[in-house]
């Protein structure tokens, strides 16, 4: 990301304007870990006090859609508490604009029977296709579309439409592909989504990362629709040619984020993050976008599947799982600070006030908390240990309950290793055994604290599969090597 300076000055641009972004954003991703309403509620009051004039809200499953009934999982809001939900935010002039994915990223839709004939392919479930399904497409969306425009009065629906990896995948895309370019097959179905919301009144918002690989038929899509362009470390020109995507003529949102790959359970890249926010909003500020979104993913977007047979799917799991958003202030304020100034964030600086405002610490303690909370090695949470708030305990705890996951993991990794080595003999399984009994027996206080430090977000069913999804693999290997009939 040091490079985009170096773009933006070869681009023209000059650091001595000032231009505030109009739409100031959040996005909440409710794919897993669903925050309940009362939860949600204080999320946004809390993110309004900081600043954020917009949400952006990813529902997938969550969302009450009453012609599609399959769509909702257990999870899912009531319309009498979405609708409570956007009276709030309409009370702190925040706009909460609802993100339906429409093309990619559509397993939880597409693994029911009633949309199969909208699938790309039949087993790879992640994406409808765009030639073959337009009509059912255009049926199914329009109902989507209409129900969110009913409860959220924004001017924007945010269509999704990232990461379509399968296309150009069946023989009629192939086709098109052959005769008319992989530019074409995207944009004609995308504009085609983008003027079911047109005619609901609305302004079509997408991700830019497809635009940006295949710009060619960029033109197709209607004037007014807006791009997100998501960045979360790398070159500009990491989807393609970033001067095509801005000499595009589409307004421009930026997006950084503060959960994303590599994240997982046991390891949050907070250098990667914190350099983000600090490279990407004052780029795109200089490169005129008129909004920034900070996206915060509990999950990859993508799924695994389970078949009880070779036709018959029984489950979607989410890939890769992260810390739940409580743990993550640190890095939204960063986020507000970086809004309000022109220069970009000065990290060590920005944790230092930080870290004396919200727990009493000296600019030493402030050194030691940011060496430890960039430790990826087994020793960090001794080290948070070491530290004595004196404000904000439970908003810290978070920080000791993530690195010592993170150490739980790494053990485990050292298991696993010497359970892999050639030559493991039955003495030696039961002595990895043991190692993984303990590490099992010490995860029932790690389970313990993880459900008390977000019982006021989550629901109690959520936090326990969580917690059991988290030990699966410490779990499995001990009653591998355990040979025990009544196994834990």
């Amino acid at each position: 990301m040091r490079k985009l300076a170096l773009f933006i000055i070869m681009l023209g641009a000059s650091f001595s304007a000032w231009a505030d972004f109009p739409v100031k954003a959040f996005h909440i991703d409710l794919r897993i870990q669903v925050m309940t309403m009362p939860a949600l509620k204080v999320y946004a009051r809390r993110l309004h006090s900081g600043g954020i004039n917009t949400l952006i809200m990813e529902y997938e499953g969550t969302y009450p859609f009453e012609k599609h009934p399959l769509i909702p999982n257990r999870y899912a809001y009531t319309k009498a508490e979405i609708v409570s939900f956007i009276d709030l935010c309409k009370s702190l002039n925040m706009e909460v604009i609802p993100l339906q994915q429409s093309f990619g990223h559509v397993e939880y839709i597409l693994r029911h029977e009633r949309y199969a004939g909208l699938r790309e392919d039949n087993k790879a479930l992640s994406q409808v296709c765009p030639t073959r399904s337009t009509v059912q497409d255009s049926l199914l969306f329009t109902d989507l579309y209409t129900e969110l425009a009913e409860t959220h009065p924004s001017k924007y629906i945010h269509i999704g439409c990232d990461e379509t990896y399968l296309l150009g995948h069946c023989d009629q895309c192939r086709k098109k592909v052959a005769e008319e370019g992989i530019s074409k097959l995207y944009m004609d179905y995308v504009s085609m989504l983008c003027n079911i919301v047109l005619k609901l009144g609305k302004t079509p918002i997408l991700w830019a990362d497809m635009v940006n690989k295949y710009p060619e038929a960029v033109n197709r899509l209607p004037k007014g629709t807006i791009l997100v362009d998501w960045n979360y470390g790398w070159s500009l020109d990491h989807f393609g040619d970033h001067k095509k995507l801005l000499a595009s003529g589409y307004a421009i949102w930026g997006a950084p984020a503060i959960r994303s790959s590599p994240d997982n359970y046991y390891s949050t890249d907070w250098k990667k993050h914190f350099n983000n926010i600090r490279d990407f909003v004052p780029a795109c500020r200089q490169m005129g976008y008129q909004g920034m979104v900070l996206t915060s993913w509990s999950t990859s977007g993508a799924y695994s599947y389970s078949y009880e047979s070779e036709g018959e799917l029984s489950d979607l799991q989410a890939t890769r799982h992260v810390y739940p958003i409580s743990g993550f202030n640190i890095l939204i304020a960063a986020y507000y600070e970086s809004l309000k100034q022109q220069t970009p964030l000065d990290i060590d600086a920005f944790v230092a006030g930080y870290c004396q405002k919200q727990y009493g610490f000296t600019p030493d303690q402030s050194r030691t908390f940011w060496g430890a909370l960039t430790d990826t090695g087994i020793t960090a949470a001794q080290t948070l240990r070491t530290l004595d708030p004196k404000n904000n305990e439970p908003e810290y705890l978070h920080y000791i309950l993530m690195a010592d996951i993170r150490a739980e993991h790494l053990l485990f990794k050292r298991i696993e290793a010497e359970a892999n080595a050639p030559g493991l003999t039955p003495d030696g399984a039961a002595a990895l055994a043991a190692r993984l009994r303990t590490l099992l027996d010490q995860d029932v206080d790690i389970a313990r604290r993880f459900t008390v430090a977000n019982t006021y977000l989550f629901y109690p069913a959520e936090l326990a599969s969580e917690n059991a999804l988290r030990t699966f693999r410490i779990r499995d290997l001990y009653n591998r090597l355990n040979k025990n009939r009544n196994p834990n």
